[in-house]
């Protein structure tokens, strides 16, 4: 089984990335968060992978990942939630890679709100991940820290960043003013939190 490809980076597209070894490029399933990380084309990469063969065998799909973290993530994934396979994993993965520490903490907290408010999930997707997940997910090892620990459990909070994206709002700016908001003062019901937010946005 081939753990990583480490090579030169021929060429990147949102959701492929062609790594060169020896002469013999192999193309590699990415997520868009990790197209966004990779560096420029004709550089070094180094990308963990997974190798996935189809229902009925034949062609062989790599899916690779900038991190051992976000590997076992996707693995947890496709192997404990329900009718979700490889390409399935992989978008799921593409919204939790926003803060692999804050999804693995919504999970363990059961908090929906937090699920659907940060990572975008609907409420019934987040309802399934937690079902799948939440005795596993606490032995995926995660080295990044929290984001947005203070929204984590807080389902105020992550109602108010809801509310601000269906207003319009950009998902990274909601989140930011939120914690900044909730910093200074933790103790506001979402209707306030979302009237404070408007005078920053």
């Amino acid at each position: 089984m081939i753990d990583f490809f480490n090579g030169i980076l021929s060429y990147k597209t949102l959701n492929t990335a062609v790594v060169e070894i020896s002469g013999i490029g192999y193309s590699v399933a990415i997520t868009s968060d990790t197209f966004n990380k990779l560096p420029s084309d004709g550089s070094p990469v180094k990308l963990y992978v997974i190798e996935s063969t189809g229902m009925y065998g034949g062609v062989i799909s790599y899916y690779g990942f900038l991190s051992k973290q976000e590997r076992e993530m996707f693995v947890l994934i496709k192997d404990e939630v329900p009718a979700t396979g490889a390409k399935k994993a992989m978008e799921y993965l593409d919204k939790i890679s926003k803060s692999l520490a804050d999804f693995k903490a919504a999970v363990i907290k059961r908090d929906v709100s937090m699920l659907s408010g940060i990572f975008g999930f609907t409420k019934k997707t987040s309802e399934k991940l937690v079902a799948a997940l939440k005795d596993k997910i606490a032995n995926v090892s995660v080295n990044d820290l929290q984001k947005w620990s203070n929204i984590t459990g807080n389902s105020s909070s992550s109602e108010a960043v809801a509310g601000l994206i269906a207003l319009g709002y950009k998902e990274t700016n909601a989140r930011e003013t939120v914690h900044k908001i909730l910093t200074e003062n933790k103790d506001l019901s979402v209707e306030q939190i979302i009237t404070e937010a408007l005078k920053y946005l």
